[in-house]
């Protein structure tokens, strides 16, 4: 239980420091959001994405507001009982107001208790939080159907270019595909930004979150997975190369780096949910600037930081996303609805020696999933190919960002 002058105190001081902060720049992976509808509206991401900023753009909007950041270190203590001094101080110092500012509640148990409360006496909610799990499972017990959840990324291409004010092009391109979209990074240049996260992510978000002894080993298995980026691996793999105790140490573990946004993995596609379980995995990073600063092999294997930038921006779009192997491979197949709707190739730079090679993986999807086109993204070629009849589509990446990869949320 907190003093409530203790709370006071803490609210005052956030509430002065919102005016210090720079608003940044508006992102594009949301529609104008609706802040006066009767859902709690959840904004999930990685550290240091920029959640905490659109926050503050979203307070510019309202007239009066209520704002608390709960990764404060003076409230480590803070319980769900604390709700309600807390709720107290904000109208004695502030009156009554209908927007309520939560930044990174997931540090709270319980949470929805009052949000959901408050919600009943019709008041408005936008929180933020970089834990996907604890977020999924607190939103489905009591604020199912009372909440909209967006997904907050680093910057995609087309905001880089608006941050660092530059124009779309190879050369831009190039310094996006290896420097990532964390903001903080892009404005000061220092690999230790991104270092610092990623020791921030690993053992705060995990190591002592889950009271896990074994730092070493969630770290060591950290970054084989973001340097070996669009490689497949199995959770039984991953107990031999590093002597764990089981395969559900694995399983557990890669869970805790997907939940904090760290990383991502899809699996292979097939039509039987069993199988799609218990095949080898592909993982991918959140950001190229986050493991080319943390390992020197990443940055050595630009077919690597390629495939990652495009996973990243399907990622942005879609949630079904597979990759898709045969006698060969395609890296990526996306799946609306009950179809595949999408089949694409990624590959650094096409030649004769590769181009049988990434055209059969292509069109093997296609035929596998009756799609009349395909395309073969690479970092700076354009065609068009005929084959058997079918369409492909080569388009540098950059290109494809900038016109066809508008980010919905």
């Amino acid at each position: 239980m907190i003093l409530k002058e203790t709370l006071r105190s803490v609210v005052k001081s956030q509430r002065e420091e919102l005016s210090l902060f720079d608003r940044g720049i508006e992102r594009e992976a949301y529609p104008p959001i609706q802040l006066n509808i009767p859902l709690a509206l959840v904004l999930s991401g990685v550290r240091r994405c920029g959640k905490s900023t659109l926050l503050r753009q979203l307070m510019d909007k309202v007239n009066g507001f209520y704002y608390f950041n709960f990764e404060d270190p003076r409230m480590v203590s803070f319980e769900v009982d604390d709700f309600q001094k807390l709720d107290e101080v904000f109208h004695e110092e502030y009156g009554d107001q209908d927007h309520y500012f939560f930044d990174e509640i997931q540090n709270v148990r319980k949470w929805e208790l009052f949000v959901r409360a408050m919600l009943d006496k019709r008041k408005h909610f936008v929180i933020t939080g970089s834990n996907a799990s604890l977020l999924s499972r607190e939103l489905g017990s009591r604020l199912t159907g009372r909440h909209l959840r967006r997904e907050l990324f680093p910057f995609s291409y087309r905001e880089f270019l608006k941050f660092t004010d530059k124009d779309g092009g190879v050369k831009s391109f190039q310094e996006y595909m290896t420097k990532g979209g964390f903001p903080e990074y892009l404005k000061v240049g220092r690999a230790e930004v991104l270092q610092e996260l990623l020791n921030d992510i690993l053992v705060r978000d995990i190591a002592v979150r889950h009271k896990l002894r074994n730092i070493k080993t969630i770290k060591e298995m950290a970054m084989y997975l973001l340097t070996n980026v669009g490689k497949e691996f199995s959770y039984n793999s991953l107990k031999k190369t590093f002597s764990l105790g089981s395969t559900n140490s694995a399983i557990s573990f890669v869970s805790y780096f997907e939940d904090s946004y760290l990383l991502f993995t899809i699996p292979r596609f097939d039509y039987s949910l069993k199988k799609q379980l218990v095949s080898p995995k592909k993982a991918y990073t959140i950001d190229n600037g986050m493991s080319n600063t943390n390992s020197a092999s990443f940055s050595e294997d630009k077919g690597r930081m390629l495939e990652n930038t495009v996973f990243l921006s399907l990622r942005r779009r879609y949630n079904d996303i597979y990759y898709f192997r045969d006698k060969n491979e395609c890296e990526f197949v996306i799946k609306q609805g009950a179809k595949i709707s999408q089949a694409i190739q990624v590959c650094y730079a096409l030649n004769e020696d590769n181009k049988d090679r990434e055209t059969k993986g292509l069109t093997e999807a296609m035929d596998k999933f009756r799609l009349n086109k395909g395309l073969i993204l690479t970092y700076n070629q354009e065609d068009i190919l005929k084959v058997d009849g079918r369409i492909i589509a080569v388009e540098p990446v950059w290109k494809w960002l900038l016109n066809n990869q508008k980010t919905t949320g």
